[in-house]
């Protein structure tokens, strides 16, 4: 007897490639979630470079400043790392509508954290200079302007992980604040320099870093806007009034 080629309706295609979608969104969706381990990790060695790197500053500690420079190429380590990741999802998974603003969003923030790291490094560096003699004071305002800075930072990336665009717009609104103790810190290093002459290779190694910390809220600022574009579709950066409309 000829043995007959089973035949397979429309109703049991329809239910493979139900089952099969299923599996690769389980799949995505365990991807995604190492995806984002990844990065909060990366976050946390960006977070304690910034502190490492203020505190070495404040204290004239040129041990903790090289400490800093050292772990850099392990931040950009890790920054390869999650982009490589990034990479193979997309190739991987071919994600559309929000999955696809996740990966994208992450990508972007990989690169905010590197560069975050890269100006924690260069405030390292000044602190070596300003770990010299002569001493330049440290304005009070530094450290506020740190703990606001690094506020920023974190709430940025619990932004990212809780998806609370109401969270990021917060972020934004909070870096005009950075730039105003950016603003007066410098007022106050020229007129030191102003003063006193030899004061003024200090002051230009201390006005760096300030420099440098305010960078860090901009970046921190970019990672905010790209939790709103992950979140709502729409691109805010560099449109003031769409923070603030939706705010």
């Amino acid at each position: 007897m000829l043995n007959r080629r089973k035949t397979t309706s429309p109703e049991d295609l329809v239910k493979d490639y139900g089952l099969r979608i299923r599996g690769m969104s389980k799949h995505l969706e365990r991807d995604l979630d190492n995806l984002q381990r990844d990065i909060l990790a990366q976050a946390s060695s960006v977070e304690d470079a910034i502190h490492k790197a203020i505190r070495s500053l404040q204290g004239r500690d040129a041990a903790l400043a090289q400490q800093v420079i050292d772990g850099d190429s392990e931040i950009d380590e890790e920054e390869n790392h999650v982009e490589e990741e990034c990479l193979k999802i997309l190739a991987l998974h071919q994600p559309v509508a929000v999955d696809l603003r996740r990966i994208s969003a992450a990508l972007m923030i990989n690169v905010d954290l590197e560069r975050m790291a890269d100006l924690a490094e260069d405030i390292a560096e000044r602190a070596l200079c300003l770990a010299r003699p002569p001493f330049i004071p440290i304005p009070e305002k530094l450290q506020r302007m740190t703990d606001l800075t690094t506020s920023m930072v974190h709430q940025s990336l619990d932004a990212f992980v809780n998806m609370d665009a109401h969270l990021a717009r917060r972020v934004c609104r909070l870096d005009d604040d950075v730039d105003n103790y950016n603003n007066a810190i410098i007022e106050e290093l020229i007129k030191a320099m102003q003063e006193s002459p030899e004061m003024v290779a200090p002051g230009l190694s201390l006005f760096s870093a300030t420099r440098h910390l305010e960078r860090i809220a901009d970046h921190a600022t970019n990672i905010a806007e790209n939790v709103i574009y992950l979140v709502e579709g729409e691109i805010v950066r560099h449109r003031p009034s769409a923070v603030i409309a939706a705010s």
